[in-house]
């Protein structure tokens, strides 16, 4: 039976264990140069085989540890987590859980839109959909795999028909590569029932060539942007938020720009990750977990598996995004398709 959550789990900064995301599969159909760079994530690349991946029944228990720890959110992620088959399934396990959490998805948006009204049946509380660009050339250019922006437009509009309000548009900005890209978007999504969010090109893993030349800050977002557009900042809705929010004045529409590597939020960060093999990470930028799989599979109780939670986080004293240089930049650090966003 599950335990009452916790008032609050902190680490050594005092933040507060609130955010999980579980990356379901490493396995991603596309293959955008600043995640899963073609030339590394080949036809001769070796994910992870089936066994190795943690199963419905692994990841909804260990999740349930989670939110008896007071985790209150919970996101999907991959690589592309409708690449693993039966997601629902999952998604309603999750649902079914003595305090759900609330059950996120970030997806590329790429497949057939019946899949939209299958995952809010199941319990899907938020949709968040990747859209780099409304060019079509553009955004071929960086999926690399040669699909185009109106489908994932469509999947976008299906599901602010489904009844996820609002969606989230997420649109990674790499300079010499769609930054013109940026004025388009925010007319597009200058409306209510969607929040595009513009996030600065990061330094995950160690395959996508990431250089600070490369990255578009967040100040030079905004000033772009403003150029148009009557924008006012917003607060936060809660600690931990990511994005910087504003709103623009006439007609109400929000955008967010996440800006980890210019201006750093570690200060707040409350989020844990699970890999798709079952280790927890507790920095998006980390060089190593820990191995939970092993414990779910060499017959850990749920105190046990609490505990070991526990003894994680409150050693916990990442802060990468605040401490990083062009040496750090360089550590062989978890791949984005590995550990999700």
């Amino acid at each position: 039976m599950m335990t009452e959550p916790t008032a609050s789990l902190q680490d050594t900064l005092g933040r507060a264990l609130r955010d999980l995301r579980i990356s379901v599969t490493d396995r991603c159909n596309f293959r955008c140069t600043y995640c899963m760079p073609k030339e590394v994530f080949g036809r001769d690349y070796a994910f992870l085989p089936h066994a190795e991946v943690l199963t419905f029944e692994e990841i909804a228990r260990l999740a349930g540890v989670f939110i008896s720890l007071g985790t209150r959110k919970l996101r999907l992620t991959g690589g592309e987590p409708l690449m693993r088959r039966d997601l629902e399934t999952l998604i309603a396990m999750l649902a079914a859980q003595d305090g759900a959490a609330d059950i996120a998805l970030t997806t590329n948006g790429s497949f057939p839109l019946e899949r939209v009204r299958s995952l809010k049946a199941a319990g899907l509380s938020r949709m968040t959909v990747s859209l780099d660009s409304l060019d079509d050339a553009v955004f071929k250019s960086m999926n690399d795999v040669d699909f185009p922006p109106e489908k994932v437009l469509a999947w976008i509009d299906e599901s602010r028909a489904a009844g996820f309000d609002p969606v989230k548009v997420n649109m990674v900005v790499k300079r010499g590569l769609n930054e013109d890209s940026l004025l388009p978007m925010a007319r597009h999504f200058n409306q209510p029932g969607t929040i595009l969010r513009f996030i600065e090109f990061m330094d995950v893993g160690h395959t996508n060539g990431w250089r600070m030349d490369d990255v578009v800050s967040a100040k030079e977002i905004l000033r772009r942007l403003q150029t148009e557009m009557p924008l006012e900042p917003l607060d936060a809705n809660y600690r931990g938020e990511v994005a910087q929010r504003y709103r623009n004045s006439e007609t109400g529409a929000e955008i967010g720009i996440v800006a980890s590597v210019t201006q750093p939020f570690c200060g707040d960060c409350n989020r844990a990750r699970i890999s798709a093999d079952g280790k927890l990470f507790t920095c998006l930028f980390a060089i190593g977990g820990t191995d939970f799989k092993a414990l779910l599979r060499g017959g850990a109780s749920d105190d046990d598996l609490r505990a070991a939670i526990t003894g994680v986080w409150q050693k916990r004293v990442d802060r990468y995004s605040e401490l990083r240089t062009a040496q750090t930049a360089d550590l062989p650090k978890v791949e984005m398709s590995f550990i999700g966003g």
